[in-house]
């Protein structure tokens, strides 16, 4: 005897026919006429005595009701938590964030995620590169999202997408005519720089070639956005990965591609012998989605 025969006697105990029954369970009377026969001669009982067209239970099928009965409470419950399983909305998700991407596409992404994921709940830590990866290969976050390709023999990118980048500079600036801006462009102008930025694998010669020299650099801060900050202040122009700007986050400053050798990378990394979650593989999903928007948008 297997669920679907206690399934049709259950549901006879409960409409006092086989029609009923039927209809309930969406199949012919026929059929469920024959699954009842074989649940009573498989339990080797009469389950019902058949008076004027009516089931009648006996003493033993009212007794087997009773465990039936609790026995579905568990199938549904069961039921229910494979549905929660399979689609959650609730849970944690650990996020290990390249801080440019920690201020513009991270918070995008994490709404939309919520949004589809109401009782989720997601911690994020804004990291530099090798606070990262170490966060990531310690099991202290489900997914990385890096501005840097993060060479480790444990970990392996799940997405990647191309990230430009961009010369901030305040909207009066001389260069800000431009349709776009390259290192010759830059000797006689402020430049705010972030020497971190040879953490994401963009050196001195990548990004100014062999303007290095010519170029003044007199403010040096610790990330993208901080330089934006300080370009808005007066202080100069800056280069930047583009996702520090996404989404309109500094619209005071006028913003143009910058031309260079050097370039970026935003990548999704897991560790390759963790399985990601439902809802990692829903931000995996959902994160490059926002990213592709927001550039595009930006580069209209």
């Amino acid at each position: 005897m297997n669920l679907r025969h206690l399934e049709v006697f259950r549901h006879v105990m409960q409409t006092g026919t086989v029609k009923g029954a039927a209809s309930v369970l969406q199949v012919s009377d026929a059929a469920a006429s024959k699954l009842l026969a074989t649940a009573e001669r498989r339990m080797g009982l009469v389950l019902f005595e058949r008076t004027r067209g009516r089931l009648v239970p006996t003493p033993e099928a009212r007794r087997l009701y009773e465990d039936v009965e609790q026995l579905w409470h568990r199938v549904e419950r069961i039921e229910a938590l494979t549905k929660s399983l399979s689609h959650p909305t609730g849970g944690t998700l650990n996020l290990a964030i390249s801080p440019s991407l920690g201020v513009t596409v991270v918070p995008q992404a994490a709404t939309r995620l919520l949004a589809l994921m109401p009782e989720l709940t997601i911690n994020v830590d804004l990291l530099i590169p090798h606070l990262l990866l170490q966060s990531l290969i310690e099991g202290v976050a489900d997914v990385a999202v890096s501005l840097n390709p993060q060479q480790h023999p444990n970990l392996e990118i799940v997405e990647r997408s191309r990230c430009g980048l961009v010369c901030v500079m305040p909207s009066n600036h001389p260069l800000a005519a431009r349709k776009f801006v390259r290192a010759s462009d830059l000797p006689g102008h402020a430049v705010v720089s972030f020497p971190q930025a040879l953490d994401y694998g963009l050196s001195d010669e990548l990004l100014f070639g062999k303007y290095g020299d010519a170029i003044v650099r007199r403010l040096n801060v610790r990330s993208g956005q901080t330089a934006c900050w300080f370009s808005h202040a007066g202080a100069g122009l800056a280069i930047v990965d583009a996702a520090a700007v996404a989404g309109r986050a500094f619209a005071d400053l006028a913003i143009r591609p910058y031309r260079c050798e050097g370039s970026l990378e935003i990548v999704l990394l897991r560790h390759r012998d963790r399985p990601l979650s439902l809802a990692a593989k829903q931000f995996c999903d959902v994160f490059p989605r926002i990213w592709r928007e927001l550039s595009t948008a930006q580069a209209m």
